[in-house]
């Protein structure tokens, strides 16, 4: 029988469960997502873990009955908690640079965000109102004190994500123009994890679109965060992905 293998790659709880981030599985020639997927439910440490989780191959989300070819990239997504090494360096400079315009609407980076660097940036004379949204990590989740956050990405398909988003709003809203960032790693408490700027004429197409790309990102962009405490540490609960991304087990 013919065969072909597949980078498989984990996020979040599933990279705890496998004990590695990636792995490689030869399917036979044709198989499909669901193939792969019954190879890991066979396994005892996945134990129903699959049951919510969301597939991308190549970094576009994808269901079950999507065939598969050798050397794709699949990776298993848990529900979301919300996000290049160089590129995404480069491109949070721009972002956060006020003398260089930026080519992209978000960026990925590992550094503290600048707030009133990328607003000053992104304000323009036309503008009648600019709306800053910051999530920043708090002391406390649930009555436990929180000591620190850790966030991962699935990164390159996490920057496709929020340059969609920003394309999205851009089209849907009267907006005109908007920058998204996300910060990865350690956080520490009052730090800001993720920044989104939205200038335009009006203040209310400003408020709304700010709402609606912080709202989807966090149910649809690969980011997920760690949660420390004083007695342990836990992976954030997801929401659950909108009924448009495929899940695994459809």
């Amino acid at each position: 029988m013919v065969s072909m293998r597949v980078r498989v790659l984990f996020f979040g709880m599933l990279k705890e469960l496998s004990g590695k981030s990636e792995d490689f599985v030869d399917l036979r020639e044709g198989a499909a997502v669901r193939d792969l997927l019954a190879h890991y439910r066979s396994l005892p440490r996945f134990n129903g873990a699959l049951s919510s989780i969301a597939v991308a191959v190549n970094q576009q989300y994808s269901g079950a009955d999507t065939v598969l070819q050798a050397s794709d990239e699949v990776a298993l997504l848990p529900p979301v908690s919300g996000g290049l090494p160089d590129s995404s360096a480069a491109s949070s400079r721009d972002l956060q640079s006020a003398t260089v315009k930026p080519r992209r609407h978000a960026a990925i980076i590992r550094s503290p965000i600048d707030t009133q660097r990328v607003l000053t940036h992104l304000k323009m004379g036309e503008d009648g109102a600019a709306v800053v949204f910051e999530g920043v990590v708090r002391n406390q989740t649930r009555g436990r004190r929180t000591l620190y956050l850790d966030y991962e990405a699935y990164e390159h398909m996490a920057l496709q994500q929020l340059e969609g988003l920003a394309s999205d709003a851009l089209g849907k809203f009267q907006i005109r123009d908007v920058a998204i960032i996300h910060r990865l790693g350690r956080l520490e408490i009052g730090e800001t994890s993720v920044l989104i700027v939205v200038a335009s004429a009006h203040r209310g197409p400003a408020f709304d679109a700010s709402r609606w790309i912080i709202d989807t990102l966090k149910r649809t962009v690969p980011i997920w965060k760690k949660e420390y405490f004083e007695d342990g540490a836990v992976w954030a609960d997801g929401e659950p992905f909108p009924a448009e991304i495929p899940r695994a087990n459809s």
